[in-house]
């Protein structure tokens, strides 16, 4: 249905005023809250009363999902001073009640009331008082994301005030054209920073027809293959669901990531900073234009004045992601964990098999949306459909050299979505036991092992959900039913959800994922024809050469698509060219470099000759193979998201955010459209005579400094 409507007729709304989608589509209407604040009237009276409910690490009931949660985006530990006279009837805990909720958004000050608009607002927006006031700056807006996802959102004039993208900076960009003194523009703008900044907050209003409050997901997880207990969104706070214009049964949910301390944070502050947010910010974007399923980044917004603590002190920011659903397989196993496991973490939950039961009817039908007549079983089906997603979703970090950094499950998504960027990286020299996390000291997580782990996750949904399964088996392959979990018989029917499921879950993980890589492999090599030869004899032949003499992985591709079975007669420019693909520049040296390369190249001119006919389109003159190169670039980036470039843009962007904050949209202009001839690729011209920004372009898509080959970061952020 999507682009059926044409986008100049679609009418837009400020953050506040969305359309919310109706209670069946809403997460917090048919998942089981935190009893804490078990309703938006319980939570708002806790906002005022005991706000420090949402902000103590703590372990929640076992039948709740999430709980509802404030944004609060404030350095931990709280630095609440006494008061001077506090006299002997002095109540430390009420004083902190009330130090808290000072700074809570509760006041309905809203700047959008004067500027008349034509739409009755869906939600409040609530404000703290002068307790809480940080300035905020937008850093970054990705219009690939509110083209895709969120077409109807009115930003006001948020673009102009960013500028131009330009990798020279502010200084250096032309003159930004004139912006026009617009209160109602303005005013939306500055709404959605405050929104998306976290400074306001959006709930329903007492006589609202839907309730509405924000909210934290719990879950658990293995980490690094060790059990954690309860984890959940301890600085993810989601804010809003809006269902897509052109297709209401699509929802879309706004996530603010390090808005402030939740019950999930443990230890922890609740914020995350510049470097960790330009980095999701950027590569959720740039892994959509890959072709690989991924949460979305919608904005960043910088907080300067806000400390945060890690290696060293760094200043708080805010990404707003958006996804159909953030949960996860660590959802499912929170309900249901491993019975009698010792592990180091804050505490665990017992099984709630009520709560599963639940959990999994919502995301069977609303989530992953299985077809199913009523009454029918769905565990089964459900467990198969996160296989497909999953193993798909894999297989695309694989065929473009994508590390993920920590496959934790709770960093597995049940939509088969790239989810929680960290310390990611894509790969430069071919290394499959790359490892891009110097936390993981073990290498569990590397390049080469990515399927196996996701795989891992997987069964650990197998193992959450197999007593249902089991129960869903034993009544004819019927849906359970409430109080289904009262019958006892749990041991017996895990190992019967398991036995039923498990190998089947593992021959489907495995084929999905093949054909999925050979697919992405072939489009790379610009191939139309499925051939079960060819991971054999083309693509895993590649790959060993890649990294037996040490080439960038990316820079090769890339070259592939010039080549043409007539270069087999001038064969040693175009190899001499793949061969000063290496860590320094120079030719390889490695012996009979030359000769592997020739052989392969053979086969490679054999199987493009083999698709000849496939590829003209049955016109007169025309060169089937400038059409097949021109497909091939299509599928192979220009642009890399490197490690050195990220590194980089944070570099300018946390000395000067007016000015970086310029470089980081050209950047995220080149990441969304990676396979575009940047920096002139095939001009021949020097560096010295192209246009400066020409010439940034060509340096951000070399392979960079040496010394950031390889480079890992950690899970701090």
């Amino acid at each position: 249905m999507r682009g059926i409507i044409h986008m100049s007729s679609l009418t837009k709304y400020p953050i506040s005023a969305l359309p919310l989608p109706p209670p069946s589509k809403l997460l917090i209407h048919n998942l089981t809250p935190d009893p804490a604040t078990p309703s938006v009237s319980t939570f708002k009276y806790a906002l005022r009363n005991n706000p420090s409910i949402q902000r103590r690490g703590r372990i929640i009931s076992p039948e709740s999902h999430f709980s509802h949660v404030s944004p609060f985006p404030l350095p931990f530990p709280y630095e609440i001073e006494p008061p001077e006279n506090p006299g002997e009837a002095f109540d430390k805990e009420e004083y902190v009640e009330q130090w808290l909720a000072a700074r809570e958004a509760l006041n309905s000050n809203e700047p959008m009331e004067e500027t008349g608009s034509d739409t009755n607002e869906t939600l409040q927006k609530l404000y703290p008082g002068s307790d809480r006031s940080n300035p905020m700056e937008l850093l970054g807006l990705s219009n690939t994301c509110l083209r895709d996802c969120l077409p109807h959102l009115d930003v006001g004039d948020a673009f102009e005030i960013l500028g131009d993208p330009s990798l020279l900076g502010q200084a250096d960009t032309q003159e930004r054209r004139h912006i026009e003194d617009d209160g109602k523009v303005a005013a939306t703008r500055q709404e959605l920073i405050d929104v998306l900044g976290g400074h306001a907050m959006l709930i329903s209003g007492d006589d609202s027809e839907v309730s509405f409050a924000p909210w934290s997901l719990r879950y658990s997880g293995h980490q690094f293959g060790v059990w954690a207990g309860q984890l959940g969104d301890g600085r993810a706070i989601s804010i809003h669901v809006t269902p897509h214009p052109f297709d209401p049964e699509t929802t879309y949910e706004f996530q603010l990531k390090g808005a402030g301390r939740t019950p999930f944070s443990r230890r922890a502050d609740g914020l995350a900073v510049v470097r960790s947010s330009i980095r999701e910010y950027l590569c959720a974007e740039a892994m959509n234009a890959l072709g690989i399923p991924t949460t979305r980044s919608l904005s960043i917004v910088y907080l300067p004045s806000i400390p945060v603590i890690r290696e060293r002190r760094e200043s708080a920011c805010i990404v707003t992601r958006v996804a159909p659903s953030f949960l996860r397989i660590g959802s499912f196993e929170a309900l249901n964990p491993p019975e009698e496991l010792f592990f180091l973490g804050g505490g665990q939950q017992p099984a709630d098999l009520e709560a599963l039961r639940v959990l999994g009817e919502w995301v069977a039908d609303q989530v992953l949306r299985i077809e199913r007549s009523e009454g029918s079983a769905w565990g089964r089906e459900l467990i198969l459909e996160c296989t497909r997603r999953n193993a798909r979703m894999v297989a695309g970090w694989q065929a473009y050299g994508f590390m993920h950094g920590v496959i934790n499950t709770d960093n597995v998504s049940v939509l088969g979505l790239t989810i929680d960027y960290g310390p990611y990286a894509f790969m430069d020299i071919f290394d499959p036991m790359h490892v891009c996390n110097h936390t993981d000291e073990e290498g569990r997580y590397a390049y080469k092992f990515q399927p196996e782990m996701v795989l891992f996750a997987l069964r650990a949904l197998l193992n959450a959900l197999a007593p249902l399964v089991g129960a869903e088996a034993e009544l004819g392959n019927k849906a359970v039913s409430a109080g289904w979990a009262k019958q006892g018989k749990k041991d017996e029917l895990i190992d019967k959800g398991i036995a039923l499921v498990e190998e089947e879950l593992k021959d489907l993980f495995r084929r999905e994922y093949e054909a999925e890589f050979n697919a992405k492999m072939r489009q790379r090599l610009g191939l139309r024809r499925a051939d079960d030869k060819d991971d054999a004899i083309l693509v895993q032949p590649l790959l060993a050469m890649l990294a037996d003499q040490k080439l960038d992985f990316h820079l090769t591709f890339r070259h592939l698509t010039r080549f043409r079975p007539a270069t087999l007669s001038s064969l040693d420019p175009f190899i001499n060219t793949l061969l000063r693909f290496t860590s320094t520049g120079e030719v390889s040296q490695q012996d009979g470099a030359s000769e592997q390369w020739k052989s392969w190249l053979e086969k490679y001119a054999a199987r493009i000759e083999s698709e000849k006919e496939e590829w003209w389109d049955g016109t007169e003159g025309a060169d089937w193979q400038v059409r097949r190169e021109k497909e091939a670039r299509l599928a192979n980036p220009r642009f890399v998201l490197r490690q050195w470039v990220l590194e980089e843009v944070i570099a300018k962007v946390e000395a000067d955010a007016q000015n970086g904050r310029h470089i980081l949209a050209k950047v995220m202009q080149m990441a969304c459209n990676p396979y575009e001839p940047w920096g002139g690729e095939g001009d021949t011209r020097i560096d010295e005579e192209i246009d400066a920004e020409t010439k940034e372009e060509r340096r951000m898509c070399g392979i960079g400094d040496q010394k950031m080959l390889g480079f890992q970061c950690s899970c701090s952020s």
